[in-house]
C-alpha cells in the first residue's frame, strides 16, 4: 500500500504564503529585533517631540506663561531621573547579556549544541534586548530636548511627554526583565527543553500540505532538465515554496526537489528535477532554495527528532549518566513518532490555486523516522533497565497506532532491542526485568 493512501491526519495545516522563509530567517538572527525597536524609538520620539512643541505653543499663544513654567520645573525635575534611568540601562543591558551568555552555554554542555538555536529565537530574550536598547536610546534623545533658556515665554521645548514615555519604557524594562530571567530559567530545564523541541516539530508537520483526495502519487513523467546548485556549500535550510510553485506554474512543468531539507550541498550538486519542459531561468531560481551554515526547524520534519536524540545520547553518555533524561525525551519521540503514524510520507506535493501539481518535496519516510528515534538510543542505553523498558513501551504504545503497513521498522527495533539485552545482560531475572514495557521506564 503506498504512502499516499495514508488516511490524513487530524493536525491543522495552514497553506505557507510567500514571506514564511524571510520570516522564518529574521526569527533566526538576533539583530532584527533590537534594530527595528532603536528605529522605532527614534519615530515615537520625533512624534512626542512635536507633541510637547505643540503644547508649549498651544499655552503661550493663550499666555498661560504660568501652566508653562509649572511644566518646565517638573521636566527639570524629570530630568535627573531620565539622566539616571540613561546610565543604568547599559548596566541592566550587561546583566541580561551575560545571563543569555551563561544559559546559552550551559544549555550547549548539558543538552546538545544544536538547542542553542532555541535562545536565538525566544521571542522574551529579543524583546528584552530590544526595549532596553530603545529606552536607553530614548533617554539620550530625550536629554537633548531640554532647552537651556528657562523663560516660559521664549522656550521652545518642555520635554513633558518625552519624560513620561521614558517612565512608561523603564516600566516595561523592569516587566521585561522578570519575564526573561523566569522565561531563561525555564529554558535551563531540559523538561521545557524537551517540550520546546517536541512544539517545534508539531508545528513543522501542521504546515505540511494536505495529500491528494484519491491518494495518489502524481505521474510526474521522464527529467526533462536538471538544476545544480551554484551557491555556497552549506545545509539545505528551506525552500521558498511559493516561489517555486509560481515559476513551474509560470513555465508549465513539475519541479521536484532533489536533496531533503537538512541535506549538505555543494556546488553542482543538483537540487532540482524538471518534468514536462525546460527549466525556468536560474535568476528565477536563485533565491527560491536557503543554504546555511546548520539545520533549522522550519520545513525540516526530521530534525526535531535529531534534537532529541542528542540529548538522549548525552544523557546516556558515562560522563552526565542521566538516564531519567534520555526517558523524557523518548517520551516525546513517541508522541512524535505516534502523530505522524498516519500521515503521508517519503514526499509532499504543493499545488497552484488550480489544484495542478507545481513542486514535488521529499520527506523522510516511515521507517527512516523511526530509525532517527530509536537506533542510537537503544544501542547506548541496552545496558540501562530504565531506558530499554521506556523504548519497549513506545514500541508498544506505536504498534497500536500505526497502520499495519508500518508496523515492520517497530517489531524490527523491538526484536533488535531483545537480542541486544540478551547478550549484554547475563542474569534471566534482570533480562526480563530490563524487557518489561513500562512508560515511565523505571516508576
Amino acid at each position: 500500500m503506498s504512502d499516499w493512501s495514508v488516511t490524513q491526519s487530524p493536525l491543522p495545516r495552514r497553506r505557507p504564503h510567500a514571506l514564511s522563509p524571510l520570516r522564518e530567517h529574521l526569527r533566526d538572527t538576533f539583530w532584527f529585533a533590537p534594530t527595528a525597536a532603536m528605529v522605532g524609538v527614534f519615530v515615537v520620539w520625533l512624534v512626542a517631540q512635536e507633541l510637547d512643541a505643540a503644547l508649549v505653543r498651544s499655552l503661550q499663544d493663550d499666555g498661560d506663561y504660568e501652566t508653562v513654567g509649572e511644566l518646565l520645573r517638573f521636566a527639570n525635575d524629570a530630568k535627573t531621573v531620565v539622566s539616571a534611568v540613561g546610565s543604568a540601562m547599559m548596566t541592566f543591558i550587561g546583566v541580561v547579556f551575560s545571563i543569555s551568555l551563561v544559559a546559552v552555554q550551559m544549555a550547549s554542555g548539558q543538552f546538545t549544541p544544536r538547542v542553542v538555536r532555541l535562545f536565538v529565537r525566544s521571542r522574551i530574550t529579543k524583546a528584552t534586548f530590544a526595549i532596553f536598547l530603545a529606552t536607553f536610546v530614548l533617554t539620550l534623545l530625550v536629554l537633548t530636548s531640554y532647552d537651556s533658556t528657562p523663560d516660559p515665554r521664549v522656550t521652545t521645548s518642555v520635554p513633558l511627554v518625552q519624560s513620561v514615555l521614558t517612565l512608561v519604557m523603564v516600566a516595561l524594562s523592569l516587566l521585561l526583565f522578570v519575564m526573561y530571567v523566569n522565561a531563561t530559567l525555564r529554558l535551563m530545564r531540559v523538561s521545557h527543553v524537551i517540550a520546546r523541541i517536541a512544539a517545534e516539530s508539531f508545528r513543522v508537520a501542521a504546515l505540511m500540505p494536505a495529500p491528494a483526495e484519491d491518494g495518489r502519487a502524481p505521474a510526474l513523467g521522464p527529467v526533462t532538465a536538471w538544476v545544480e546548485h551554484g551557491g555556497h556549500p552549506g545545509v539545505l535550510r528551506d525552500v521558498h515554496i511559493t516561489r517555486l510553485v509560481r515559476a513551474a506554474r509560470k513555465h508549465g512543468v513539475v519541479l521536484r526537489l532533489v536533496p531533503r531539507i537538512g541535506d549538505f550541498l555543494v556546488p553542482g550538486t543538483p537540487v532540482l528535477a524538471v518534468h514536462g519542459g525546460q527549466a525556468p531561468p536560474r535568476r528565477v531560481l536563485r533565491y527560491a532554495l536557503s543554504v546555511g551554515v546548520e539545520r533549522t526547524f522550519h520545513q525540516d520534519l526530521a530534525f526535531g527528532l535529531r534534537q532529541l536524540s542528542d540529548i538522549a545520547l548525552r544523557a546516556l553518555s558515562s560522563a552526565v549518566n542521566d538516564p531519567t533524561t534520555a526517558v523524557q525525551a523518548l517520551d516525546r519521540i513517541v508522541q512524535i513518532l505516534a502523530s505522524l503514524s498516519r500521515r503521508p510520507l517519503d514526499a509532499v506535493v504543493h499545488r497552484d490555486r488550480r489544484g495542478a501539481v507545481r513542486l514535488v518535496q521529499p520527506v523522510p519516510g516511515w521507517a527512516e523516522l523511526v530509525d532517527l528515534g530509536f537506533t542510537e538510543i537503544r544501542s547506548c542505553g541496552v545496558g540501562n533497565a530504565q531506558v530499554t523498558r521506556r523504548i519497549l513501551a513506545g514500541l508498544d504504545d506505536l504498534l497500536l497506532l500505526a497502520p499495519p503497513e508500518r508496523r515492520e521498522p517497530l517489531r524490527r527495533h523491538r526484536e533488535l532491542l531483545r537480542q541486544a539485552v540478551d547478550r549484554s545482560v547475563p542474569t534471566p531475572a534482570d533480562r526480563a526485568f530490563a524487557l518489561l514495557p513500562d512508560r515511565q521506564g523505571i516508576g
